[in-house]
């Protein structure tokens, strides 16, 4: 009897297999001319992701979180300027605040999307709320209209943490568009392996709408506070994006749509067949505002049955995860803010609900089917 094979949660090595004459390409390229840092690769990359998000100016950096102090750095926050943050994301978001003095202000998540909404950051704006940070989490973009709206009546700068959403396109009220990462003041995205865009390494980005100024700030701070080789102008920090990465992501880049389209095929595929168990468990939520790209594909498990199901799924030869166990507040680290008795109920249920389900451009229809045969058989 032929054994099953297991599905995995992702597989990199799948999709290496399907560009691997052109990535091999790529990667011998800067072998043989050698320039590891600096090279050709990366100003390339830089021009190819700018027309790719319709005249961004972009800096590439070392990675996201990187992007997301630099990104800071460049509004020339003052510490203890308060900038507003999710409390269920990834820690970065609110470390980089930290890391530069400045006063995290953690919101509770929407229900449905899980991102900030300007509902939920409204009551929490003070004399000193200089900024808000956005995370379009799992793939699903926050409602960024209601937010720059609420922005600008304040004065406040939107920096939006767009690492798991690249690719996504927001549909404004007037019918207009715009890739997410380009609607707000800064954009800043990883191109962390797993990404939708993912490098074979670290590597992140700054996208900085037409604002040349603040792009060639960006720039600087990234290198060393340098505009030219040993003329340092500002105190910066050194993040750089290696040319073998930016190579890997040239070609990647060209597959962006394609791979985020399957990845709506997939989702599409696990919403059919999880509808029927509505009241047991919450597929993603669909506002009409946004494209979804899924990053992640993550359920929300009711009654107390999350772990009983990822278990169960495990011993299917199924992977899944949890995106986050933790709320940031929950982290040890984030004790004093959690102390100032901050209300997230929603940030605290969430961890111990959420289930990620496998979710790659190249998991194949008959996979997903096993995934939600064994969802099903489990609540029967």
């Amino acid at each position: 009897m032929k054994a099953i094979s297991p599905i995995p949660f992702f597989d990199l090595r799948r999709q290496y297999r399907h560009l691997k004459n052109e990535i091999d390409e790529a990667l011998q390229g800067v072998l043989q001319h050698g320039a590891f840092v600096r090279g050709p690769e990366v100003d390339l990359f830089a021009d190819e992701l700018c027309a790719y998000l319709q005249g961004e100016k972009v800096v590439p950096c070392g990675n996201g979180t990187d992007a997301l102090q630099i990104a800071l750095m460049t509004l020339d926050l003052k510490p203890g300027d308060e900038v507003i943050v999710p409390s269920f994301t990834y820690p970065a978001t609110a470390e980089v605040v930290a890391l530069l003095g400045l006063s995290p202000r953690f919101v509770d998540s929407d229900e449905n999307t899980f991102c900030l909404s300007a509902e939920r950051v409204a009551p929490y704006i003070t004399k000193r709320t200089k900024a808000i940070i956005p995370v379009h989490l799992y793939g699903q973009p926050a409602p960024m209209e209601e937010i720059l709206q609420l922005a600008e009546a304040y004065n406040l700068y939107v920096v939006e943490d767009n690492a798991q959403a690249m690719g996504a396109t927001y549909t404004f009220s007037n019918g207009e568009t715009q890739k997410t990462g380009t609607i707000g003041d800064i954009g800043c995205t990883s191109f962390f392996p797993s990404k939708n865009l993912g490098a074979y390494g670290d590597g992140g980005a700054l996208t900085f709408g037409k604002n040349e100024e603040l792009a060639q700030k960006a720039k600087k701070i990234a290198n060393h506070g340098q505009k030219e080789k040993y003329l340092h102008e500002c105190i910066g920090c050194n993040s750089r994006l290696d040319s073998l990465q930016a190579a890997v992501l040239r070609v990647k880049l060209r597959y962006l749509d394609k791979f985020n389209a399957r990845r709506r095929e997939i989702a599409a595929l696990y919403d059919r067949a999880l509808s029927s168990l509505e009241g047991a468990i919450q597929i993603p939520f669909r506002p009409s505002y946004s494209s979804h790209v899924f990053y992640q594909y993550t359920l929300r498990v009711y009654a107390g049955k999350r772990d009983a199901l990822k278990a169960y799924l495990s011993e299917k030869g199924i992977s899944t995860g949890i995106y986050y166990p933790r709320s940031v507040l929950q982290q040890s680290a984030y004790k004093v803010w959690r102390d100032q008795c901050v209300d997230v109920p929603i940030s605290e249920r969430l961890p111990k609900e959420i289930l990620s389900l496998p979710m790659f451009p190249e998991l194949e229809d008959q996979e997903v089917e096993r995934v939600t045969t064994a969802i099903i058989d489990f609540f029967k």
